[in-house]
């Protein structure tokens, strides 16, 4: 219909809208087998996506394909599954408002299928983060997971759902998801126990035999062949040639890690425990009493369940009632002991199910840190739920299946005629009544309160005496006996007697007549599982089953709601669900029961169209027009078939529709204009204006050519313009550059700047240490220098307020150091890299006494004090405190020197470590100057200046220092250098100080 569309895309008609005879069924199918057999699986109506199994892989899902589809009208190209996934995110973008897409069809149809790739469509075309796409790989991964404890081979399908799984998927204000939630609706638990002939029980029990190595099976004490365990032995197909159950395993077991889970082990105990306990056999004793046979199986659902022996035992053989307040043992019989065996492998297979859902929807839920900033989020829901089924034996199952498509069926056409219905009343367009089938009698007929088939199953069920599937039967005939579509064999005529047997009932379905064989009807209602059972499994070691079976449980006497309703109550939630969002439609159709690929059978494909109401669907979207679509996107595909609105139209919408339907000669009773869309009632008359715009398109082709080239044409010769002037302007500007700024130089000057302001945001310093900087042109000297400044001071300030205090007083006292000794001491190199301590001496190395004295918070370093007569060397401790230092020997002061009195502080040009403390001769309380040796003598100077506030008060001497020895006498100290550190007393009584040429001190 589009020009996008390729000769393929166009065989048949891609929206059954467009059908020329749309109330004939034969045509109908005829247009679905034709782009079958074309492998176009989709085809639409409306908005609606029919989707056909094709039952082998297509070369329609690649990225490419995603990104075809993604940001473009929903008929612009060929139908997809995508086309749908894309129009449901925008919608949901656009108008803010929560969608969903309902998948529904046969079981075997590709409803499965379609719900992954739809998944797939947004993990790949969403905006994504690293967290988003963490989830999208969670939402992906979940499916196996599902499949394989969820999923069966039937005999119409070999992966068919048993199940049924609405899946909300939360996104963003952005569009990306953020998170997810499952709810899943009746598990099939009877499969557990049961299979028919042909079907085999849920995939991960052949997965986990199949799949697990010889380690894994060992510790769940399993053998490999299935046929050893009864419950996979009832449909006798261990194995399906479709299915890879050791590649499916290996899915499985990668899967489960991403979305989460950690407790693989303890989960297939709980697998291989239903497997060994469907192989617990029992025995009757001669009293009728019943005993289990099987004693190793016991032992091993110990191990595996984490539950006491001897309770398990007494549970599976006895049950426990309570009368009158009173608690009693009865024993079971074997049929009896049977059924409380198969009830337990079901309700822990069946709750395992529910806790394993439960533990997905953990790993898909929005997190804390990004929901406050997700208020604005939107969801798309996802149904894929069981489709109608119709077996040779329908039980209680089947009934429910049936039910949940009656109730999807009502939705269906309930929302379509209210959406067709509310479109046409938005654009002020007349609705014409179309006739269909209300199926809301069949929904009261099973599901009205007191007199509906669900109410009469529980009160059979809760009434006391005896009760049977016979007597629910009985009491359906009498209740329901006379409703047109309900039918036993005591109601029904003649004819229909003889193919109905007497323990089946007859509803006639909006999708076909389907007989229910009423035996297990009540057992599968009632769902219940022996209290003592209960206790047991309460107690159970396995994380997984402690949290499934509740302790309040077993102690709540309150009758839990049977099966039936569970599942009518929860069919009414999700419709509540449903109907508080947008629907898009999936209905899926198997196009034969051998999953043949090309193979195309019209009866089976005629029942399919019939139950699932295409042709009702059809005629609701045909009642009034065939096609609509909006003013802008009519009229921006037909303007070149009328002269006015070509090239552009620059009045209103509806007037240029109304100029150009006019031009193409529309009849009155052809179409109708809304507010803001054209209706246009056949489909004739579209195909008309189509193939007139196909006869156009060369004209336009050669129109448009030529505007391209002469467009092309000028912008190179506007370009070739702007580059001569540009380069006139630069060569001016360069003749001028040393003016006065002016018009002549302007360009050319201001370029100047840029490009230096350029080049200097490129080659900025990144360090203080860095003193290079790019030469300024003469232009922007004094800029440059600004700049320079203010760049260093940033950078100083920057690296100023990451100095942690520590690192600050190092390098206070390190700048310090560099003011006092820096190019005037030899050794003050070898400093810089070293680190100055708060002290030289720990704290065991000061006498106690002195500490309590001048109290801890001190310096101190080893000295050698050289006497003032002899220079004979003495070793002392300097301590250094706020206001005075002391000399101490071992536990005496020796000498306090007060900063106030400190005359100065000298030392040599050498790498020595000699310095002079200069004290007053005429204070009699203050001894004469002390001459020290310090290995550290440029960390205690530094300390002692800045601590006496002295630091203009050290004295470098290149050759000697003059000291007062006593009552105004004077020694010398003189320095030379040699080949070894040597103090010695010289000539003339001086003290000779001997410096190697290096010294690393």
């Amino acid at each position: 219909m589009e020009s996008a569309l390729t000769a393929r895309d166009r065989v048949g008609v891609q929206d059954f809208v467009l059908l020329e005879n749309y109330n004939s069924e034969a045509a109908f199918i005829e247009n679905l087998r034709r782009r079958f057999k074309e492998n176009l699986i989709y085809t639409y109506i409306g908005s609606v996506l029919v989707s056909v199994n094709p039952y082998k892989e297509l070369e329609i899902y690649s990225k490419q394909q995603m990104e075809r589809y993604r940001g473009v009208s929903f008929y612009e190209i060929s139908p997809h599954i995508y086309a749908v996934s894309d129009n449901t995110y925008r919608a949901m973008r656009t108008e803010r408002k929560d969608q969903c897409i309902l998948i529904s069809g046969e079981s075997g149809a590709g409803k499965t299928e379609a719900s992954k790739k739809i998944l797939l469509y947004y993990a790949v075309t969403c905006p994504m983060n690293d967290h988003m796409a963490a989830l999208g790989d969670r939402l992906l991964q979940s499916n196996p997971v599902l499949e394989a404890f969820g999923n069966a081979k039937t005999l119409r399908n070999d992966n068919s759902s048993r199940f049924g799984k609405y899946m909300d998927v939360q996104f963003d204000f952005r569009g990306a998801p953020v998170g997810g939630h499952i709810l899943n609706y009746l598990l099939e638990k009877s499969r557990v126990v049961h299979q028919n002939h042909g079907e085999r029980n849920f995939h991960i029990f052949y997965q986990l035999l199949e799949g697990g190595d010889e380690d894994l099976l060992n510790t769940l004490d399993l053998e490999r062949n299935p046929q050893n365990y009864q419950y996979l032995v009832k449909g006798n197909c261990p194995r399906v040639s479709s299915i890879s159950d050791k590649n499916n395993w290996k899915v499985v077991m990668k899967a489960l890690p991403v979305i989460g889970f950690t407790e693989e082990e303890k989960l297939l105990n709980i697998i291989a425990g239903v497997l060994h306990l469907g192989n617990t056999q029992f025995g009757e004793g001669e009293e009728g009493e019943t005993y289990i046979t099987t004693e190793t199986q016991i032992t091993k659902l110990v191990k595996l369940l984490g539950v006491d022996g001897s309770a398990l035992r007494e549970a599976l053989t006895h049950k426990k009632l309570t009368a009158k307040g009173e608690e009693m043992i009865s024993p079971l019989n074997f049929e009896q002991a049977i059924s409380a065996r198969d009830a337990l492998a079901k309700a822990v297979y069946g709750r395992t199910f529910t806790w394993l859902v439960e533990k997905i929807n953990q790993s898909l839920a929005l997190k804390d840190e990004i929901y406050h900033s997700n208020k604005g989020s939107s969801v798309i829901g996802l149904l894929d739920i069981y489709g109608f089924e119709v077996l040779q034996h329908n039980s209680f199952e089947q009934f429910c299946i049936n039910y949940c498509n009656e109730k999807l069926q009502q939705l269906f056409i309930e929302l379509t005629l209210r959406s067709e219905q509310e479109e046409y009343e938005t654009e002020g367009i007349a609705w014409e009544t179309v006739q269909y089938f209300d199926n809301k009698i069949i929904c009261d007929l099973i599901e009205e309160k007191h007199k509906g088939i669900i109410s009469i199953l529980d009160e059979e069920c809760l009434r006391p005496g005896e009760t049977c599937d016979v007597s629910f039967l009985e009491k359906l005939e009498d209740t329901l006996g006379g409703h047109p579509h309900f039918v036993t064999h005591k109601l029904a005529n003649g004819k229909t007697r003889r193919v109905m047997s007497r323990e089946e009932f007859r509803l006639l379905h909006y999708a076909g007549e389907v007989n229910y064989n009423v035996n297990g009807f009540l057992d599968k209602n009632n769902d219940l599982l022996n209290r003592n059972l209960k206790e047991v499994m309460c107690q159970s070691d396995n994380q997984i089953l402690s949290r499934c079976f509740r302790r309040e449980e077993v102690m709540d006497q309150k009758r839990p709601e049977m099966a039936a309703t569970q599942f009518k109550n929860s069919l009414m939630k999700l419709m509540e669900i449903l109907m508080s969002k947008e629907p898009s439609y999936v209905r899926c159709i198997k196009p034969n029961d051998a999953k043949q690929p090309g193979r195309f059978d019209e009866v089976l494909v005629r029942h399919q169209v019939k139950y699932l109401g295409l042709m009702e669907n059809l005629r609701v979207r045909r009642a009034g027009f065939a096609y609509r679509r909006r003013f802008e996107a009519f009229l921006q595909r037909y303007k070149p078939l009328c002269p006015e609105t070509w090239p552009n139209w620059h009045g209103r919408l509806v007037d240029g529709v109304s100029t150009l339907v006019n031009h193409l000669g529309y009849k009155p009773e052809e179409y109708k204009l809304g507010r803001s869309k054209i209706f246009i009632r056949f489909p004739k008359t579209l195909f008309t204006t189509e193939d007139a715009l196909e006869a156009k398109k060369p004209e336009i082709v050669i129109v448009i050519q030529s505007g391209w080239r002469g467009m092309k044409a000028r912008r190179r010769a506007k370009r070739r313009r702007q580059a001569a002037e540009l380069i006139r302007r630069f060569i001016k500007g360069f003749i001028y550059r040393h003016e006065e700024y002016c018009p002549e130089n302007e360009y050319f000057l201001d370029h100047v700047r840029y490009s230096f302001l350029k080049n200097l945001r490129k080659n900025l310093p990144k360090s203080v240490l860095d003193k290079s900087w790019p030469t300024p042109p003469p232009l922007v000297v004094e800029a440059s220098e600004h700049l320079r400044t203010l760049h260093m001071r940033n950078m100083v300030v920057k690296y100023c307020r990451r100095v942690q205090p520590e690192w600050k007083k190092q390098m206070v006292q390190k700048v310090v150091a560099s003011e006092i000794f820096k190019d005037q001491k030899d050794n003050y190199p070898q400093s810089v890299g070293r680190l100055f301590l708060d002290s030289r001496l720990e704290r065991e190395q000061i006498n106690l006494k002195v500490v309590q004295t001048l109290g801890n918070d001190k310096y101190g370093a080893s000295v050698t004090k050289y006497d003032r007569r002899g220079f004979k060397p003495r070793p002392r401790q300097l301590l250094l405190t706020n206001t005075f230092a002391v000399l101490v020997d071992r536990t005496k002061i020796k000498q306090r020197i007060d900063y106030t009195a400190l005359r100065g502080i000298s030392v040599s040009s050498l790498s020595d470590g000699m310095f002079v403390l200069h004290m007053p001769s005429e204070d009699s309380k203050q001894k004469a100057d002390a001459v020290l040796q310090c290995d550290h003598v440029i960390e205690l100077v530094t300390k002692l200046a800045m601590m006496a506030g002295k630091i203009d008060y050290v004295n470098i001497s290149p050759g000697s220092i003059r000291f007062t020895v006593a009552r105004g006498k004077e020694g010398i100290i003189d320095f030379v250098r040699g080949s070894e550190m040597k103090v010695t007393k010289g000539k003339r009584g001086h003290l000779l100080v001997t410096v190697p040429r290096t010294n690393t001190t």
